[in-house]
């Protein structure tokens, strides 16, 4: 039980850092991948979300809805099925998505400063397994993973 302890604690704290470093860009440590997804591959559709992050619909929604809400995205309906929604990143989000990848990239410096560069890429390696082997066993299956997210 100490692997899911501090499982737990890292990503708490892991979450507090990105938060505070977020706040002046008006998002949180839930929102920016998404925020970040969008600005990478724009007319992203929601459905394509849920392939990449492993959460509920319902997640996905929220975010959505907060980021649009703030002025970061805007969806456009798709001119082939009107039921699914495209989502494009706003000049607001194309602005703020420098810092705020600095700002992922600051708050993981930080998680792995004790680390070397090969016990980093291993530990990197090893939770993307571990996340991939949980997400099967709880039945949920992704088109493709993304070793890079």
């Amino acid at each position: 039980m100490k692997l899911l302890k501090w499982l737990s604690v890292a990503d708490r704290f892991a979450k507090a850092c990105l938060d505070e470093k977020l706040a002046p860009y008006g998002i949180n440590s839930s929102q920016h991948m998404y925020l970040l997804k969008v600005c990478r591959e724009p007319g992203i559709t929601q459905e394509s979300l849920l392939e990449t992050f492993y959460v509920h619909p319902s997640n996905v929604v929220r975010m959505i809805s907060a980021l649009e809400r703030k002025g970061f995205l805007r969806r456009e309906p798709c001119h082939r099925d009107k039921r699914t929604w495209r989502l494009y990143p706003t000049q607001k989000a194309l602005d703020v998505a420098p810092q705020v990848r600095q700002a992922c990239r600051e708050t993981e410096d930080c998680l792995l400063e004790e680390f070397t560069g090969e016990e980093a890429a291993l530990l990197e390696r090893l939770l993307f397994q571990a996340g991939r082997h949980m997400a099967r066993e709880m039945n949920i299956t992704r088109k493709e993973d993304e070793f890079d997210e």
